[in-house]
């Protein structure tokens, strides 16, 4: 298995997210992905989540990306790499990885590619 890394621009996209979720998913990538991964998405403003729930890419402005109570966003979105968004296998191979990562540091995450309106590129702290 190849050792991935965190290029600048996903570095920069975690930053505001929330220390365990930042810890799960870099493990995930170092130690147990079989692809590469960048970071989409991690803490947004309110303006950029009207924006997503206006295009119709978000359902909520309760959005786990926006800041929480604790001053962090609770969610990413990572996508495998090279990015092909008919390849499920390769969501699922990266899910399979983030759950093992989470589940080494016992940090409870939920995958949106769990729920019945699929986001394979979704994962968050549980509430």
């Amino acid at each position: 298995m190849q050792q991935y890394k965190w290029g600048d621009r996903s570095l920069q996209r975690l930053k505001g997210v929330h220390p365990e979720l930042v810890a799960v998913v870099t493990l995930a990538l170092y130690a147990f992905s079989d692809d590469d991964i960048t970071v989409n998405c991690g803490m947004r403003t309110k303006s950029e989540q009207r924006e997503m729930v206006e295009r119709g890419a978000s359902q909520t402005m309760d959005s786990m990306h926006l800041i929480q109570d604790d001053g962090f966003a609770h969610a990413v979105d990572l996508i495998p790499l090279p990015v092909d968004w008919e390849d499920w296998a390769k969501f699922e191979r990266m899910a399979d990885a983030v759950k093992k990562a989470a589940s080494m540091l016992n940090i409870d995450i939920t995958w949106g590619g769990d729920w019945q309106m699929k986001d394979g590129p979704h994962f968050q702290l549980e509430r």
